[in-house]
């Protein structure tokens, strides 16, 4: 086998879906812990300094969450370059040009923050354009920290990862508490704050390679990175511009008010970003192997809506006075009463946000997607919104609401219709077609089909009465072909009516640079086997790996033991039956997987003693066994309504019956002669 296919199965030891939820639990893990600390840290903020001072340190740490923008779109690029890498010393290269652009960008937002300080103090009613300036300081690590991270969830070294964001909580909350203690108060909790980004930074060290890495290039297109920076732009503008925009329009205890409110958005959005998280690089990963599982899509769809509605629903059964207790008398004077239904649909709004982040951030881990600009724009809406509609706090989280709804049907609408047509297969490079012998008819394939699947014993009953038929078929006579069909719908019918009306049937020759475009049938054992790529070649090599043959039943490794030594003995080869959109592939084994993983198993020369038959029609894609996506599901699906009445073995049976009158009758006329 090639060493790009060696490569591959060694780096494939989980499934796709295996390794997001393993990577989805250590993070979910990690962020319980920071989701804990941080509620800490808010409601000991909150109670000690009141709604006024904590609406000051939130509206001042949300701009640095604003800042993210930036930090995040390094961490997501950093983790996707590096997880594309196949060597250690390519993804050093990769981390080492992001981490040095993270502190170019980090020191110029920094500077921008120094300069503007007092317009930006203005805006937010800020009395201390000091919480600025440690702001800034804050800034200008916080953006190598994205470079940084990066490089761990690139590497999916998810424990550290989460480690590194539960340290950047412990101090930020244990700073806040001293530095308050010490009576420094809002100036105090933002220093605590810029403080836990510097230990983070520190902290997130990478375990680089000490090889050599000179003449290694890396190219890391432009529109990779513009992507990442319009995508975390509109995401830190909809999470947290609610916060900036109310805290410029309400009175400073509303604010404060909103601002406990909307950290339940926070933790929602935080517990989903950790399946974001761990999806992303793996799905990079897979895409460069040029796989597709669009179940690491379904799974991460299906975790971030139960946090969401789990979150929700608890919040719901609350009692509402929960919440006054936690943060303090002075909430409730201010009019906090209201908190527990804000949370509630809050929560509910950011929910609807983060599955269309889910599908926006699966878009983009496989190519350059336009969602991200559509998300900018949304986020452009959602401060328009607001501005416009604010007569309460309530009206603020309806507008956002209304908004993400929006949002999510845009992105959803379009993947699944271009996934239900089949328009997002993976591109296959064009290749040289294959070399197609001589034309046959289909009548020809099914007595091939049937010649080697006649000892199943679904046909038992009809071997004496067919037999002849089959092992000695004359393709001249329309009643034994007609014998025959019923015989293979039998077993096959629903597998069969599948291929597209007008199917062309070749007798084609397989060399072995073919091989590398033929796929074995994705269902039953196979699929466990293949473990999302059902590459011949690939499928052929984990049989032979010791490490993978305990997927595989007894009764399938014997069935290919078994073929392997009748092969060996120069037996009879058989057919084996693929099926295409032209004659360049790829290829789906429609039967044969067994007989063609034997045969490449033994040696070349028995692979060239298979006969190969390939089914060709520019509607293939049509057909659930070649492609498998919800139109030919659905296809599928009514075709076993369409025929729920029919049975094959009646027909068969009347055809037999005829056929043996037939027989008679000549057999008759011959003695009268």
């Amino acid at each position: 086998m090639s060493d790009k296919v060696t490569t591959r199965l060694d780096a494939a030891v989980k499934t796709s879906r295996d390794r997001v939820l393993s990577g989805s639990v250590v993070l979910l893990t990690g962020m319980g812990l920071v989701t804990a600390i941080n509620f800490a840290y808010n409601i000991a903020v909150a109670r000690m300094l009141g709604p006024t001072g904590f609406g000051h340190t939130s509206a001042v740490y949300t701009l640095l969450i604003l800042v993210s923008a930036v930090t995040l779109s390094f961490q997501i690029l950093t983790a996707k370059i590096v997880a594309q890498q196949e060597s250690p010393q390519a993804r050093d290269v990769a981390y080492r040009v992001f981490h040095l652009r993270g502190w170019a960008a980090g020191i110029l937002v920094g500077l921008l923050f120094l300069l503007f300080r007092r317009a930006v103090s203005d805006y937010l009613n800020l009395a201390d354009p000091i919480l600025i300036m440690l702001l800034a300081i804050g800034t200008a690590f916080y953006v190598p920290l994205g470079a940084r991270r990066g490089y761990i969830q690139g590497v999916c070294s998810f424990r550290t990862l989460a480690l590194n964001f539960v340290l950047e909580g412990l101090v930020r909350l244990g700073g806040s508490l001293l530095l308050i203690l010490l009576r420094l108060g809002v100036r105090g909790v933002i220093a605590a704050n810029a403080a836990a980004v510097v230990t983070a930074y520190f902290f997130a060290s990478s375990r680089l390679s000490a090889s050599t890495t000179s003449g290694i290039n890396v190219p890391v297109a432009f529109r990779e990175g513009l992507q990442a920076a319009v995508f975390f732009a509109g995401q830190v503008v909809i999470n947290n511009c609610d916060i900036v925009v109310v805290k410029h329009f309400f009175p400073p205890e509303s604010a404060g008010i909103y601002a406990a409110v909307a950290m339940v958005g926070r933790v929602v959005y935080a517990f989903s970003w950790a399946i974001v998280s761990s999806m992303f690089p793996i799905v990079a990963e897979t895409r460069k192997r040029k796989q597709e599982d669009h179940g690491v899509l379904g799974i991460s769809l299906v975790l971030v809506l139960a946090i969401c509605l789990m979150c929700a629903l608890s919040l719901w059964l609350a009692p509402g006075r929960i919440w006054t207790d936690l943060f303090g008398p002075l909430f409730a004077k201010a009019g906090g009463g209201a908190i527990s239904s804000l949370m509630v649909l809050y929560a509910v709004s950011t929910g609807v946000y983060a599955l269309s982040v889910v599908i926006i951030a699966y878009e983009m881990s496989r190519k350059i997607a336009n969602t991200g600009w559509l998300q900018l724009v949304v986020s452009g809406g959602v401060i328009a919104g607001i501005y416009l509609f604010h007569s309460s706090l309530a009206q603020v989280i309806w507008v956002q609401l209304v908004i993400m709804v929006f949002l999510l049907l845009c992105v959803a609408i379009p993947f699944l219709i271009t996934f239900a047509t089949g328009g997002d297969a993976l591109a296959i490079p064009v290749s040289e077609p294959i070399t197609l012998r001589r034309q046959v008819s289909e009548d020809a394939v099914i007595a091939e089909f049937l010649r080697n699947d006649f000892q199943c014993p679904e046909f038992q009953e009809y071997r004496d009465a067919a037999a002849r038929m089959v092992t000695n078929p004359n393709l001249a006579d329309p009643d034994e072909n007609e014998v025959r069909r019923a015989l293979l719908f039998v077993r096959h019918g629903a597998l069969w009516r599948e291929l597209p009306r007008g199917t062309e049937w070749f007798e084609a020759e397989i060399t072995d640079s073919d091989l590398d475009r033929i796929r074995v049938f994705p269902r039953a054992q196979w699929r466990k086997l293949a473990l999302g790529d059902f590459a011949i070649s690939h499928v052929a090599q984990r049989l032979e790996d010791a490490r993978y043959r305990d997927r595989a039943a007894h009764a399938f490794l014997a069935k290919i033991e078994r073929l392997r030594d009748r092969l060996a003995q120069n037996a009879a080869a058989g057919a084996v039956l693929i099926i295409g959109q032209n004659g360049s592939g790829p290829f789906t084994i429609l039967d044969g997987n067994h007989r063609l993983v034997a045969a490449m198993n033994t040696s070349p020369e028995a692979v060239g003693r298979l006969r190969f038959f390939c089914g060709l029609s520019p509607r293939m894609g049509q057909c659930c066994w070649y492609q498998t996506n919800v139109a030919t599901l659905l296809r599928y699906a009514k075709n076993l309504l369409r025929n729920v009445v029919y049975s094959p073995e009646q027909e068969l049976a009347h055809l037999l019956r005829k056929a043996a009158r037939r027989q008679s009758a000549t057999a008759d006329y011959g003695a009268g002669d």
